[in-house]
């Protein structure tokens, strides 16, 4: 009888033979014949630092699947894409994973993911020479998925970490771990790209590749052909939960980082400045004076939070924090969840046409609050025409004003023309923003006048509050007059 195993391993075999970059012929680069990389002394340097681990866990558990509805387009994104489960008895309830790791320090220590050692019961390693060893684990940070953990051995070979700033889209990267329960498998492929952004993964700028990563190989390395390691490999896009030519590794400086303070303190601390921000669109970017849409916009700051005292504003652009550019709205809590609480952060925002600079102190950053009840949306008495933006408008009563909480404001009655910069009926003006300049909106005759004077198409931002939250939509003016 065929091992039902059989037929699924040799096409894996096959299909790992046609796509080994050894097995391609010779490229060929301004007439020279140019051989493809030879991985052997890398695996053969590299390889001892890595490790398998094994999880036990009491209790069995589903999948982690993404917290998103089926209609998502991300719903088919396993966020972890490992470890692989295996079977426990009946008995004793119990349930086994495996997951890679790799040595950072040659006295026991071992970084893998968070995800891979989650509610064990006992976590065993093994070394490339067949040792093995329970672990301890030392710390995890879920917010980064990394893991740190500690056996008792010593002389242990270790990883050299790299600089992940210096891979460039196009450059080899190799990884080793277990998928598949396959211990020390290597794979190879190139960085697809470089800081992408993920669902509800706003603190990692994630390496894209293209090596081929399956479950198991969850907190393994990956490896620039310097043999240095530049990230721990960590997701996979998947409609199947194997290898389709998508996968995402931790960059290893965020990474260490999280290790340093675990080592160090067993926990992780992240700073704060107290701003809620959004994405510069290029019609936002055109509403307040910009030339392109980059930088961070502020929706809100916190009362008496460290961003009010260090002078900044809602409305504000931050375009540098700690000397880093702000390219997009992603990197503002990558730069500032690095800093140390008690830090001094300098940074360039703009407002109202032209650059300034501010000195922020950085906090600790807290639990996110759980959110707070909406309002329902003021009624109002009678609806109005529909102005230039293709919204209907109206004043807000005293009522409204003490129910939104706001001291001067323009009631959303009616949105036509379809969506309307995610604006919608209930929503409340506080201000609107055109050519950099930023107006209180006041009254809804006074808002009309203002986009009266405004030439047609011409880029509008309003700063809107919506429960209790804040936040900016961009609407472009339509050609009727209001």
């Amino acid at each position: 009888m065929t091992h039902p195993l059989t037929r699924p391993f040799a096409a894996l075999v096959l299909a790992a033979s046609l796509a080994s970059p050894l097995a391609l012929p010779v490229a060929h680069a301004q007439g020279r014949a140019v051989l493809l990389p030879d991985f052997t002394e890398l695996y053969e340097k590299q390889g001892p630092a890595v490790v398998s681990i094994d999880v036990t866990q009491r209790a069995r558990r589903g999948p982690q699947t993404p917290e998103l509805s089926e209609d998502d387009p991300f719903y088919d994104f396993f966020r972890r894409f490992g470890p692989i489960p295996r079977r426990g008895t009946p008995r004793d309830q119990e349930a086994q994973s495996t997951g890679s790791g790799f040595i950072v320090g040659s006295d026991g220590y071992i970084v893998t993911n968070a995800h891979v050692v989650d509610g064990a019961d006992e976590v065993k390693v093994r070394l490339s020479d067949r040792r093995e060893f329970v672990a301890k684990v030392v710390g995890t940070d879920k917010r980064t998925d990394v893991a740190l953990l500690r056996i008792e051995a010593k002389d242990l070979p270790k990883v050299t970490v790299g600089d992940p700033d210096k891979l460039k889209v196009g450059e080899w990267v190799v990884a080793i771990g277990k998928p598949f329960g396959l211990e020390n498998t290597m794979t190879a492929g190139i960085v697809s790209a470089k800081g992408r952004d993920l669902p509800q993964e706003n603190l990692v700028p994630f390496i894209q590749t293209d090596v081929a990563i399956n479950p198991g190989n969850s907190g393994g390395p990956l490896f620039n052909l310097k043999g240095e390691v530049v990230g721990i490999n960590s997701m996979i896009y998947s409609r199947t939960g194997g290898y389709m030519g998508l996968a995402f590794a931790i960059p290893i400086d965020v990474a260490m980082n999280t290790v340093n303070q675990l080592k160090d303190k067993g926990r992780v601390t992240r700073g704060r400045i107290g701003v809620t921000i959004q994405e510069v669109s290029k019609e936002a970017a055109e509403a307040f004076g910009l030339k392109s849409p980059t930088g961070a916009l502020v929706n809100s700051v916190e009362k008496g939070g460290p961003a009010e005292k260090g002078g900044v504003e809602a409305g504000d652009i931050i375009l540098k924090a700690d000397g880093r550019d702000v390219k997009s709205s992603n990197d503002l809590p990558r730069i500032i969840t690095a800093l140390r609480p008690g830090q001094q952060v300098k940074l360039v925002v703009w407002r109202k046409g032209s650059q300034r600079e501010t000195t922020v102190t950085v906090a600790e950053l807290r639990e996110e609050p759980a959110q707070a009840q909406r309002r329902s949306a003021p009624v109002p008495k009678e609806k109005a025409k529909p102005n230039r933006m293709g919204l209907v408008l109206s004043d807000l009563t005293d009522e409204q004003k003490k129910e939104a909480d706001v001291k001067s404001g323009v009631l959303v009655e009616d949105v036509t023309n379809g969506v309307r910069g995610n604006v919608q009926p209930g929503d409340v003006i506080l201000e609107v923003v055109s050519k950099g300049a930023t107006t209180e909106a006041k009254s809804a005759a006074q808002v009309n006048e203002l986009l009266g004077k405004l030439e047609k198409g011409s880029a509008v931002t309003l700063r809107l509050k919506r429960g209790d939250n804040q936040f900016y939509a961009t609407v472009r003016l339509l050609n009727g007059e209001p």
